[in-house]
């Protein structure tokens, strides 16, 4: 394809979901208009645009649930359904002109940053090329839905679906339906279902830790007291951030430190057990074997009592294999289902998921691969040396709250301070310094050995956190004011600035 076809534009940001909204309200802030945001869907929003299964919410509170500089005064309750979700990601799209600027249906195959040229050429399925000075991924942290690996699963006769993909045309009124999973999308759409089948089997291979839902619905008066004193809000999300930062940034990045946070927490989840379920036998399934947090844990007032019911069981045994619309369980039990349900989650880093197209960087270097070899890191979770004007918003290390939200006021805060001193230099190149990454990867292994999955009891937990090198790139051994301090402070020096463009 000649220049003259290429679409070029000064960054590429690449997903519509929060990440990339934010990334382009920064980029705007900052006097950055020129750029497009590439989405392979037909609306925005990621993943509260894909996931639609009932009983859906936040399971972080609303009020961090957001953007600091937009909060949402109209939320119906303390943890907003997924709908709501999707509305605010709308509403700020529209608030802050960000829709305009994206371009729904492209799919991107892969990204190449030109030495020659100083661009990046962003290549979609459709072969249209897009080329920028920038590159920002914002595909986010979750691959497509995984489906368990059984035997015969694809033979099924019944009805089958993931949680990802909900069919909302199925009619479970009076079916013989199965769960496979009991993690933290399972525990919100099992008591959705038990009122419509005839039966609910519940298959269960790790329990969950779940704690009571401190939910509270907010009323209109309170609505309007958000409204009319916006500072009301203010101070609830400063309470919440503080809640979520005790039990993540402390309780897990310094567990060593604090052990006492999460055995405390574990005395609650095992009490809230004991009160909602009356069959001891059943208690104890349903109570973990592993340390609190080792996996994502949740909240939930109403999983438990499920397994009160007459019509639901609880299956612990292994699935040994799927025949027709028969599960065959370890101990030879059979059991008969009309619809299948997935909630196995999906996949989280591993090659091509962060980030989520192919990306060659200096002397065609891919990242996914050089991370295949080495491990999975990046400069204060945001950069990597030999991929020059390239950002994640999503990168390894970069989580160090409970908060998704958090997690994006860093990362853009980090990228437009790098932006900004390109732009005061007169450069149009941004890389990296190797020593700068390799100094922060030294910081990362030294602190990791403080957090709960390195310090803790984790080994019967099979915790997504773990990539198969044994590292946990998913969360940063740090506290969410510590990465917030950092993505004001970090040192521009850390950083090669050149002019290299035309």
């Amino acid at each position: 394809m000649s220049n003259t076809n290429k679409k070029h534009v000064e960054t590429v940001i690449v997903g519509s979901g929060f990440s990339g909204i934010g990334a382009a309200i920064e980029l705007k802030r900052i006097g950055m208009h020129d750029f497009v945001i590439l989405e392979k869907a037909n609306d925005l929003g990621g993943t509260w645009r894909d996931n639609t299964y009932p009983g859906l919410t936040v399971d972080v509170a609303s009020t961090s649930y957001s953007y600091g500089f937009a909060p949402k005064s109209d939320w119906s309750r303390l943890y907003a359904p997924g709908a709501e979700v999707k509305a605010y990601a709308d509403e700020c799209a529209l608030k802050f002109g960000i829709r305009e600027h994206i371009d729904f249906g492209k799919q991107v195959k892969c990204s190449r940053y030109d030495q020659s040229a100083n661009l990046w050429e962003t290549t979609l399925e459709s072969g249209e090329v897009y080329s920028s000075t920038y590159l920002v991924s914002a595909t986010g942290l979750f691959g497509p839905p995984k489906l368990p690996e059984i035997d015969g699963i694809e033979s099924f006769s019944g009805h089958t679906m993931h949680t990802g993909q909900w069919d909302h045309s199925y009619d479970f009124k009076g079916k013989r339906a199965a769960v496979i999973g009991t993690g933290a999308t399972a525990i919100q759409v099992i008591p959705e279902l038990v009122d419509d089948v005839s039966h609910l089997a519940v298959f269960q291979r790790t329990p969950i830790w779940l704690l009571p839902k401190p939910d509270v619905i907010f009323n209109k008066g309170v609505k309007n007291l958000f409204r009319i004193l916006p500072i009301t809000q203010r101070i609830l999300r400063f309470v919440t951030h503080t809640l979520n930062e005790i039990l993540f940034g402390i309780g897990f990045s310094h567990n060593r430190q604090f052990p006492w946070i999460f055995k405390w927490l574990k005395k609650i989840g095992i009490s809230h057990i004991r009160s909602q379920v009356s069959d001891p036998e059943l208690r104890e399934k349903l109570t973990p074997s592993y340390d609190f947090f080792c996996k994502r844990p949740s909240f939930s007032n109403v999983y438990y009592p499920v397994f009160n019911r007459d019509n639901v069981s609880l299956i612990t045994e292994g699935i040994e294999s799927i025949r027709d619309e028969v599960i065959e369980t370890s101990d030879g039990c059979k059991h008969t289902v009309d619809v299948l349900i997935c909630a196995t989650g999906f996949s989280v880093f591993d090659k091509n998921i962060v980030p989520a197209f192919q990306t060659y960087g200096l002397d065609g270097l891919e990242i996914g691969e050089y991370w295949e070899e080495n491990r999975f890191s990046a400069f204060q979770g945001i950069t990597v040396p030999k991929f020059p004007n390239y950002f994640m918003i999503f990168g390894p290390y970069s989580a160090a709250s409970a908060s998704w939200f958090g997690m994006i006021d860093t990362q853009v805060r980090h990228m437009s301070r790098c932006l900004k001193a390109a732009k005061k230099k007169n450069a149009d190149y941004i890389e990296v310094k190797q020593e700068a990454y390799d100094k922060d990867v030294r910081h990362i292994m030294r602190r990791r050995k403080d957090q709960l999955v390195f310090n803790g009891d984790c080994t019967r937990s099979r915790s997504y956190y773990f990539d198969k090198k044994g590292d946990v790139p998913l969360i940063r051994p740090a506290t969410q004011l510590g990465m917030w301090i950092r993505s004001h402070l970090v040192r521009m020096s850390n950083y090669k600035f050149d002019r290299r463009g035309a």
